[in-house]
């Protein structure tokens, strides 16, 4: 059985669970005059017959997925024949992999020594004795704690508090989850950002004005060294989402402002659904809108007016990304706006105070924080887009301000330097893990500034 199917019948018994917990309960309840006579609620006591069922086999089922494949895989190479085994790292996992291959029927079996195909044929039985002494397993475990958990039901049973403390644990394991992913993928590439600053002073990258990661296959080539410096990935990013704040955050604050002060129910009803279209639209499509039309629409305009634009500018994908980030900033900026007590708009009005000058000194400054927030949200989604970038501004790395010229940005740099088949040990690769440890250390400082405005405006207003 499929790890698939196994987590549908683990929930599938632990719905069942449910549903004899909560009966035994209510029927223990009916004879003493009603649930009022238990210490908790039906529910409870049927989300505590779910968790003995479910929650121990999911544990094992997890610690099944981590280690099945690495003692399956160990027994088999251990049963090779002594010809046969490997006698390094990258031998053992060729091999390994070409024993899969074999097992799943990619490779073909009769291409193949009898000592492999022997080999690939153990661990498919492997495979199958696995699958089935976990359904077995699983099945036992459940039921098990399904019998526990209904005999241990009655009235003086003190089942939600069992229940809340599990629910608790679970959400610290949730965060906890979240913070060492974080924290993983913080250390996974500042290691590899040591590894590049060792071949590349960290000064030359940070201060560095040519961008040039190429490498040469053989140590005599011309060139054989690259250019990293990262100056004129960091000025095209900024130069970029500077146009896009241009554009998004008047029209997406502006739009916030007429939906929540002065449009009616009517309006609201059509305007803010047909602007929250556009956060539902791919990037790829704004790409496509950017490069086939406003591009060329700004590259013709400029020359009616005798300005040199490229047909890969920054203009233009500044512009559609701001498009694109609109909706961020008007849905929460209009939540946030809305969410102003109306006292504070009643005490405005009251003293004399016009409709424009409550919005302006009233409004605007208590509902400063989300607007922020909302602002800092964008500005982490400009910097981050990748797609809009390449379709419409271009790869080249230019040290330029002109945003009438093409530029490239950060996450572009990494996505080139990632594509195909690389080798984990080149400055030209690693590179990539560089520029992602300077792009996080700017989203996070920008996220640091703006939980700073936050704090301060909030205890101003509250």
């Amino acid at each position: 059985m499929q790890a698939t199917n196994i987590l549908f019948l683990i929930l599938g018994l632990g719905c069942f669970a449910f549903y004899l917990g909560r009966g035994r309960s209510l029927a223990i309840a009916k004879p003493l005059g009603g649930i009022r006579h238990l210490h908790s609620l039906p529910s409870y006591y049927g989300f505590h017959a779910a968790i003995w069922c479910a929650l121990p086999s999911l544990i094992l089922l997890s610690l099944w997925l981590v280690f099945d494949d690495l003692l399956i895989n160990s027994m088999v190479m251990d049963a090779l024949p002594d010809i046969d085994a490997p006698t390094d790292a990258a031998s053992y996992n060729l091999l390994l992999n070409k024993i899969a291959n074999i097992a799943d029927g990619i490779l073909p079996r009769t291409a193949e020594n009898s000592a492999l195909i022997a080999a690939a044929d153990q661990m498919v039985n492997y495979r199958v004795v696995s699958r089935w002494s976990l359904t077995a397993l699983i099945l036992t475990l459940s039921l098990v704690g399904m019998t526990w958990a209904w005999s241990r039901t009655a009235q003086l049973f003190r089942a939600r508090p069992v229940v809340e403390r599990v629910a608790e644990n679970l959400l610290l394991a949730c965060a906890c989850l979240a913070i060492f992913t974080t924290i993983g993928i913080v250390f996974s590439v500042m290691f590899e950002s040591i590894q590049f600053f060792r071949s590349v002073p960290f000064f030359d990258f940070v201060f560095g004005l040519d961008w040039s990661p190429q490498t040469a296959i053989r140590e005599d080539q011309v060139g054989s060294s690259g250019s990293f410096g990262a100056v004129p990935l960091f000025v095209g990013t900024l130069l970029i989402s500077a146009v896009a704040m241009i554009v998004a955050v008047p029209v997406g604050l502006m739009s916030a402002i007429f939906l929540a002060e002065y449009a009616n129910k009517t309006v609201r009803s059509y305007v803010k659904p047909a602007l929250e279209v556009l956060a539902g639209i791919p990037t790829v499509v704004y790409g496509f809108f950017a490069a086939l039309t406003v591009a060329p629409f700004l590259r013709d305009l400029g020359a009616s007016f005798g300005l040199s634009v490229s047909s890969e500018s920054a203009l233009a994908a500044g512009g559609v990304m701001g498009v694109m980030i609109i909706p961020f900033i008007s849905s929460l900026a209009d939540d946030v706006i809305t969410a102003v007590p109306q006292s504070m708009r009643d005490g405005s009005l009251a003293m004399g105070a016009t409709k424009s000058e409550t919005v302006r000194r009233v409004i605007i400054p208590a509902a400063l924080p989300g607007i922020v927030g909302g602002i800092m949200l964008a500005v982490s989604r400009a910097i981050g887009e990748t797609m809009i970038v390449v379709m419409a501004a271009g790869m080249a790395a230019r040290l330029t301000a002109n945003p009438l010229e093409s530029v490239t940005t950060v996450t572009v740099q990494i996505v080139t330097l990632l594509t195909g088949d690389q080798e984990f040990d080149s400055p030209k690769t690693l590179a990539a893990f560089a520029l992602g440890l300077m792009l996080f250390s700017v989203t996070l400082l920008l996220n640091i500034f703006a939980l700073h405005i936050v704090k301060k405006y909030r205890e101003q207003y509250e």
